[in-house]
């Protein structure tokens, strides 16, 4: 009888033989990453990975696929990358040379040039334009994609780094230009300048030639909370400046004033979302919000005049009231008019408020599409710079991805956006069909989820299916060249569940899969692999299933609470270990959602999730594949190592691929994420047993 190491367990969970597998650079994990990935590869590799590998890398650099843009002053800026640019060109051009054909772009940047002549792994993090005389920049740069960066000035004249600018060594945080030689700087760079979580924790006054780290501190907060930042509102005439704090994930606590500091705080509950523009404001609470004698539901939005609200006045305009299955999913500012986004059972709506002392003007915006996964967003990037021109985002499972601007100015009836670009087919769509579907978890709610496939199956299809399931995040289905190319183009089909946790119907479904609830968000995603079961669409062993982040502890709940209703699971950058999650480097960020592993309450549901402690052997565990970067300072590398070895550690099929970098994704550029995709889909179509790679 094999004598297995159960460590760690439920009921022993401090004592972990793997803790050596959290030292990320240490000399053995590295070993050990490099010697599982190598197997990976070995087993999963060949000459089908190559092939699909070069197949997406070449979708991924197409000539022909939509720049993204933004626009500062009167250049749009875009980061283009492709197979001669893997790290990208920071370039800008006019809407004019835009909308063109043949388009002309000015460089601003060789990102693999620099990278080559610092000998760093530079990855693009974004760029502050200095809004007043558009002369200077502070570029994010990111060695291997982390989400800590280092900050360089650079002047958009000479097309070259300021020696003695605003440089700041590498840390979490970002920074606002208050003038051409004033900044606020919210950084973690320092001695205590770190929450616990590793972000910053104070807002600094960071003038021209002076140290960071000696910087006037104007407004700090206690380790616990998350984070603090400030920038400088320039949609007012007086110069105002915010400062936000984040006691927690889902709090926010805003307070007014100048250079001196805070002056004033905002009173508002700490769990509403809400936005200013000049003298107004909309707020979004998150529980109902009994105020000036009225009672606001959870989920509504309502406006008034900031200055009024300041002043003690509370008689708020109700601007959008939820309903069931019909959920406000995002709103925001454009040249003094509030544009909101929402969706009514899963269908994108869109209307825009102009504010007014007694009622706020509605407008249906019915000229932006209206089916599919529609985004919508203002073309320029500073508030005060919206002129009323916004961008959106169409697009479906089958129908690729178009960018089209539209003019909120024109007069009653709105005009047609205008077609900027549109993304090429990546993938054969002919004989697919798109249905959507309920299934009934284990509590009886329904669980929406979106099949794309072939018209008449055998009951025996190859299915991808995926979730996310978290922090309030609306997972809507759209066009996937990977998916599509490897997956639906040779027959297979896919399914993108709406589980709990999500933002798909508001903080009730939020709610529902939060903290206790997580385990039932899980069991939401588990009903729809039975429900594809019982439709006839497929076999349990011909499911594979994947998911990322949070959606990587959901697969790894799969694989210890569900087994038998998969073939296959790919679990990427995941979340795993609930017992030390808040002791690795962001973790502690996300307790607001998942909850404290140190308090006894919250352990005994959070153990009812930590796959990484309930695996035990002698069940009937499918194979699957844990992946990860070493560079992802947000989600610790740690939780994949350690479910790897402990899996293989019990005897099961489980294989580990880390990249060297990527941040919090699939790699640094398009061919590490062509290959990251490709290795675990051909691992995926591998464990289910669906060889047939015959492309129609």
């Amino acid at each position: 009888m094999t004598a297995f190491d159960f460590r760690p367990t439920l009921n022993a969970p401090d004592d972990d033989p793997y803790l050596w597998l959290e030292d990320v650079e240490g000399e053995r994990a590295l070993a050990w990453a490099a010697s599982q990935s190598a197997r990976t590869l070995e087993h999963f590799g060949g000459t089908q990975f190559e092939r699909d590998r070069g197949t997406l890398t070449a979708i991924f650099d197409r000539p022909d696929k939509i720049p993204l843009i933004t626009r500062r002053g009167q250049y749009l800026y875009n980061v283009w990358r492709d197979a001669r640019n893997p790290r990208g060109l920071w370039r800008r051009t006019t809407l004019a040379a835009y909308m063109k054909a043949d388009r002309e772009w000015e460089l601003l940047l060789d990102l693999d040039a620099l990278a080559a002549s610092d000998g760093e792994d530079w990855i693009w993090g974004g760029a502050s334009i200095e809004p007043e005389r558009r002369e200077k920049a502070i570029l994010r740069l990111s060695r291997g994609g982390s989400d800590a960066v280092v900050h360089r000035e650079f002047d958009l004249g000479s097309l070259s780094f300021v020696a003695d600018g605003f440089n700041l060594p590498e840390a979490k945080g970002d920074i606002d230009w208050l003038d051409p030689d004033t900044l606020l700087l919210s950084s973690a760079l320092g001695d205590g300048m770190a929450t616990r979580s590793g972000y910053a924790r104070t807002v600094r006054l960071w003038k021209r030639g002076a140290d960071p780290l000696t910087a006037p501190v104007l407004f700090e907060t206690e380790s616990e909370s998350l984070s603090v930042s400030g920038h400088l509102d320039r949609t007012t005439e007086s110069e105002r400046l915010w400062f936000i704090e984040k006691p927690a994930f889902f709090e926010v606590i805003g307070r007014i004033g100048d250079r001196s500091g805070p002056k004033m705080k905002i009173d508002l509950p700490r769990d509403a979302r809400w936005n200013s523009f000049g003298d107004w404001l909309a707020v979004k609470p998150r529980k109902p919000w009994t105020v000036g004698g009225t009672t606001h539901a959870a989920d509504a939005l309502i406006g008034i005049s900031l200055s009024s609200f300041i002043a003690g006045e509370r008689g708020f305009v109700t601007l959008f009231e939820p309903r069931d299955r019909r959920s406000l999913q995002s709103f925001f500012w454009n040249n003094g008019k509030l544009i909101i986004s929402y969706l009514a059972n899963l269908v994108p709506r869109f209307e825009m408020f102009t504010p007014e002392r007694q009622e706020w003007t509605r407008r249906a915006l019915n000229t932006v599409p209206a089916e599919g996964t529609v985004h919508l967003w203002s073309l320029d990037a500073g508030d005060h710079e919206t002129n009323g021109e916004v961008l959106i985002s169409a697009q479906d499972p089958m129908t690729p991805p178009q960018l089209l601007l539209l003019d909120l100015n024109d007069a009653p009836p709105l005009g047609a956006p205008v077609i900027l670009k549109h993304n090429p087919e990546t993938f054969d769509a002919s004989g697919l069909v798109v249905t959507r579907h309920e299934a009934v978890s284990i509590d009886g709610e329904m669980i929406p989820y979106t099949q794309v496939g072939p018209a008449n199956g055998n009951g025996d299809a190859p299915v991808h299916l995926t979730a996310y399931g978290g922090f309030g995040i609306s997972l809507l289905p759209y066009y996937n060249s990977s998916i599509g190319k490897l997956w639906l183009e040779r027959g297979g089909t896919c399914v993108v569940a709406n589980i709990r946790g999500g933002g798909e119907f508001g903080t009730r479904w939020h709610e529902a899969g939060r903290r206790q609830g997580k385990r039932l968000a899980h069991d939401d995603f588990a009903a729809v692999a039975a429900d594809l079961v019982r439709r006839g669409i497929t076999r349990p062993w011909r499911i594979a299933a994947e998911g990322g982040s949070c959606g990587g502890l959901l697969i790894a709940n799969m694989l210890t609470r569900y087994p038998e209703r998969y073939g296959a699971l790919f679990c990427t950058i995941p979340l795993v270990d609930m017992r030390r999650y808040t002791r690795l480097l962001a973790g502690a960020s996300w307790i607001d959602e998942y909850g404290d592993p140190d308090k006894p309450e919250a352990w005994t549901f959070l153990k009812e999730i930590s796959a990484y402690h309930a695996a035990m052997p002698g069940q009937p565990y499918p194979p699957i594949l844990l992946a990860t970067t070493k560079r992802d300072d947000r989600v610790h590398p740690g939780h994949a190592r350690k479910m790897a070895a402990k899996l293989q550690a019990l005897g099961y099929p489980a294989y580990f691929y880390e990249l060297g970098a990527g941040g919090h994704g699939y790699g640094k550029d398009n061919r590490e994420r062509a290959a990251f995709i490709a290795l675990g889909n051909n691992f995926l179509r591998s464990a289910i047993g669906w060889q047939d790679n015959h492309v129609r």
